[in-house]
């Protein structure tokens, strides 16, 4: 049973979000289920076991929580999952959120699988949102089943279609995976060129267990995009978007590429995140279990604000991944518990 909360006052805070290492966090990255559509191999175990509904905030509590968030400095949200577009009420709180845009927030984004994306690209567009990134680690139909174990390509990229003709900009996100898609690099940057989409490559992190021993999978981004370096020149370029990818110019491209490496090239120094899972936890950082529980503390009028900033006082340098042959991921927790 859902707990109604007061809406129209959200903070009794405005002091600004800044951790222990005076790093200023302006950028929320909202979990808004932990369910997913989908099964990616390097993501999630193929057998899930879900939260129970009542463990999980109502659309009423994350837009409860997201404006107290905005009234202290969060510029940005991202509502990640699981896949956000299977929670029910996702309109309803996108609509919400996307009416802070310009009342404390710019910009209010998403991230999705695309499965789903055709049915909901116009009510994105409406509720605000102006660019999302979309999940495809391949444009191989039997590649992409394979990693996804249950995807159909064809659903993905009418999706993505759909997006595009809702006016949305769309970034690719493509995890890079040692022989499930080393050859797909080109031909998905020439598909981005032709979509009109940008490509962001990212490296396989070990959060929860999975069937796959990921060492055998993981492969850095530098050895990655090599046959692209080989085939044309690559130029950095001065670009934020409010994530930890760095940016580059493709030659004889006009799509935008960029490289999130959380193993070879660390990037905590300049973290300006926090998330917010579905159960209404803060973790300090993606890599770690510490966390603060805001549910119980919204649901029994405790001190939000103070928990926030206790989560604040405990964010940490950095995470510390490593990926070896048969080591244990980083947290127990799966990625879609967290929000990516």
């Amino acid at each position: 049973m859902s707990v109604a909360v007061p809406l129209s006052h959200p903070a009794a805070s405005s002091a600004p979000l800044i951790d222990g290492l005076g790093r200023r966090i302006s950028y929320l990255r909202l979990s808004v289920t932990d369910r997913c559509d989908l099964r990616c191999r390097y993501c999630m175990a193929e057998d899930m076991i879900f939260l129970p509904k009542s463990a999980v905030l109502s659309i009423e509590e994350m837009g409860e929580l997201a404006a107290r968030f905005v009234a202290r400095g969060v510029r940005r949200i991202r509502l990640t999952g699981g896949e956000p577009l299977v929670r029910r009420g996702i309109d309803t709180l996108a609509m919400r959120l996307g009416a802070l845009i310009g009342h404390g927030l710019d910009e209010l984004t998403l991230t999705t699988n695309a499965m789903r994306l055709a049915e909901h690209a116009p009510m994105l567009a409406a509720a605000g949102v102006r660019r999302i990134n979309v999940s495809l680690d391949t444009l191989d139909p039997a590649a992409f089943r394979h990693i996804t174990r249950v995807g159909d390509l064809a659903v993905a990229l009418r999706g993505i279609e759909a997006a595009r003709n809702a006016g949305l900009a769309v970034k690719i996100n493509m995890v890079a995976l040692a022989g499930l898609n080393e050859d797909q690099l080109l031909p998905m940057l020439d598909h981005c060129a032709r979509a009109g989409c940008d490509l962001t490559l990212i490296e396989t992190m070990p959060l929860g267990e999975i069937a796959d021993d990921r060492s055998d999978h993981y492969i850095p981004l530098h050895q990655f995009i090599a046959p692209l370096r080989e085939a044309r020149a690559i130029y950095p370029v001065d670009k934020r978007t409010g994530g930890p990818a760095r940016y580059f110019a493709v030659e004889d491209s006009p799509v935008t590429l960029g490289l999130i490496t959380p193993l070879s090239d660390n990037f905590c120094a300049t973290c300006n995140r926090i998330r917010l899972t579905v159960e209404g936890r803060v973790y300090m950082c993606l890599g770690k279990d510490d966390h603060v529980d805001l549910r119980a503390a919204l649901r029994d009028g405790g001190d939000v604000n103070g928990l926030i900033d206790a989560a604040l006082a405990g964010k940490p340098r950095a995470h510390d991944f490593h990926i070896e042959r048969e080591s244990k991921p980083a947290v127990a927790r799966h990625m879609s518990a967290t929000g990516g």
